[in-house]
C-alpha cells in the first residue's frame, strides 16, 4: 500500500468523490428522520446519528489522506467500506427503532475496516502504527456499545448512544496529536467538498419539499429563497475562509498541524455541516406550508441551524487565530431573536426573515473587507 503523494501535488481523488456519494444518502437520510420526527427527542435523535456518520467519514477522511486510495488493495477496501456505509445510511430512519441493531452492526464493520487498513498501511512507520493502535480501542467499544444500544429502548438507548460517541470523540485525543500525517490542501479540499455536498442536500430538501405541491407563489418564493440561504451558506464558507485555512494548516508542522487538522475540520466542521441538515429540515417543513407558522421544532430548525452555522464558523476562527467573527456572531444572535417571531408569523414570512440576515451579512463582509478578500483571493489566484 503506497502513501499518499507530496502534500504540494495531492488532490481529491475520483474514488474519494465515489465515497462521498455514500455520505450524500446518509445525510438526506438523516433529514428524513428529523422530518418523521420533528420534536424535541427527534431532533437529539437525529443530531446523534448525524455525529456517528460525520465520524466515521472523518475517520476514512484522515485514512486516504494518508493512504493512496487508488492503489489496488486500498481500492478495494474503500469499496467494502462503501458497502458497509450503505448500509448503516439505509438504516438510519430506524436506527432507534427496529433497525438500531443492523446500524450498529454495519457501524462496527466500517470502523472495523477503518482501523485494519490503516494499521496495514503504515508500513513501518512506527510512529503512525503508534497513533493508530491508540485510537483502536475507543474506536471499536463505540461500535460495540452502538451495537447493544439496539437492544434498548429510549433513554437508555439515547444515553448508551451518547457514551458511545464521547469515547470514540475523546479516544483521538490520546496521544495528542502524535504520529499522525497531513497533507494540507488535500484535506482542507476534502473537507470543502463535503460542505459543498451538505449544502446541496439543502436544496435537495427544497426539491423533495416542493414535490407533489402546486407550484403557486408562495412555493415558488420560498424554493427561491431557500436557494439564496444556500448560496449565502456556500459564501460564508469559501469566499475567502478555506484560503486562510488552508495556508495555516501549511504553514504548521508536526503535532501543531495535526492537532490543527483535527481541531478545525473533524471536530469543528460538524456543528457546521449540522447546522446545514437543520437549515434542510426547516426549509423542508417551510415548503409544506408557506401560508402556515412554523412549529416549534422546525421554526428552531430554520432559525437555530443558520445560527448554529454562524457560530460554528466563529469558533473555527477562535481556533484558527484567536478572533471572534463579530459579524457572523452578531447574525447568530438575531437568528436567534427571530425564533419567536418565526412561530407567529406565516413560514414564508420567517423565511424572508432569515434570508434577509444572510444576505445583510454577505454585504457587510464584502463592504468591510473588501481589500482583505481581494488580496486573498488574488494570491490563491497567483499560486493555482
Amino acid at each position: 500500500m503506497e502513501r499518499a503523494s507530496s502534500p504540494v501535488e495531492e488532490r481529491v481523488t475520483p474514488l474519494e468523490l465515489f465515497f462521498d456519494l455514500v455520505f450524500v444518502f446518509a445525510i438526506t437520510q438523516v433529514t428524513t428522520l428529523l422530518s418523521d420526527d420533528s420534536t424535541a427527542g427527534g431532533m437529539l435523535r437525529g443530531m446523534l446519528v448525524l455525529g456517528a456518520l460525520w465520524w466515521a467519514w472523518a475517520a476514512y477522511a484522515w485514512l486516504t489522506n494518508t493512504l493512496n486510495p487508488e492503489e489496488g488493495a486500498v481500492r478495494l477496501a474503500v469499496f467494502a467500506a462503501m458497502g458497509g456505509m450503505l448500509v448503516v445510511a439505509l438504516a438510519v430512519p430506524e436506527a432507534f427503532g427496529d433497525h438500531g441493531v443492523l446500524f450498529g452492526a454495519a457501524y462496527l464493520i466500517v470502523r472495523a475496516l477503518h482501523i485494519a487498513l490503516y494499521a496495514l498501511g503504515t508500513r513501518g512507520d512506527r510512529d503512525l502504527l503508534g497513533a493508530v493502535l491508540r485510537m483502536t480501542p475507543t474506536s471499536i467499544i463505540s461500535g460495540v456499545l452502538l451495537v447493544a444500544a439496539g437492544f434498548l429502548d429510549d433513554e437508555a438507548q439515547i444515553a448508551l448512544w451518547a457514551t458511545a460517541l464521547a469515547i470514540d470523540y475523546l479516544g483521538v485525543l490520546v496521544g495528542r496529536g502524535s504520529g499522525w500525517v497531513v497533507a494540507p490542501r488535500h484535506f482542507a479540499e476534502r473537507h470543502g467538498l463535503i460542505v459543498i455536498i451538505a449544502i446541496g442536500e439543502s436544496i435537495v430538501a427544497v426539491g423533495v419539499g416542493a414535490a407533489g405541491l402546486t407550484l403557486g407563489p408562495g412555493v415558488v418564493t420560498a424554493a427561491l429563497l431557500g436557494v439564496a440561504v444556500a448560496a449565502a451558506l456556500w459564501w460564508l464558507y469559501f469566499d475567502w475562509w478555506t484560503i486562510v485555512a488552508e495556508n495555516r494548516l501549511a504553514e504548521a508542522s508536526g503535532t501543531s498541524q495535526t492537532t490543527l487538522a483535527r481541531d478545525l475540520y473533524s471536530y469543528l466542521h460538524l456543528p457546521l455541516v449540522a447546522g446545514i441538515v437543520l437549515f434542510a429540515l426547516g426549509m423542508k417543513k417551510t415548503l409544506g406550508d408557506v401560508d402556515e407558522p412554523l412549529k416549534t421544532v422546525p421554526a428552531a430548525a430554520l432559525c437555530g441551524g443558520l445560527a448554529l452555522y454562524l457560530v460554528a464558523y466563529s469558533a473555527l476562527r477562535f481556533r484558527l487565530d484567536r478572533r471572534i467573527s463579530r459579524g457572523r456572531m452578531a447574525a447568530a444572535v438575531v437568528l436567534i431573536a427571530l425564533l419567536p417571531a418565526a412561530r407567529e408569523l406565516p413560514a414564508l414570512g420567517a423565511l424572508v426573515a432569515v434570508t434577509a440576515v444572510c444576505v445583510a451579512l454577505i454585504a457587510y463582509e464584502a463592504i468591510n473587507y473588501r481589500e482583505q478578500r481581494s488580496q486573498l483571493r488574488n494570491v490563491r489566484t497567483a499560486r493555482a
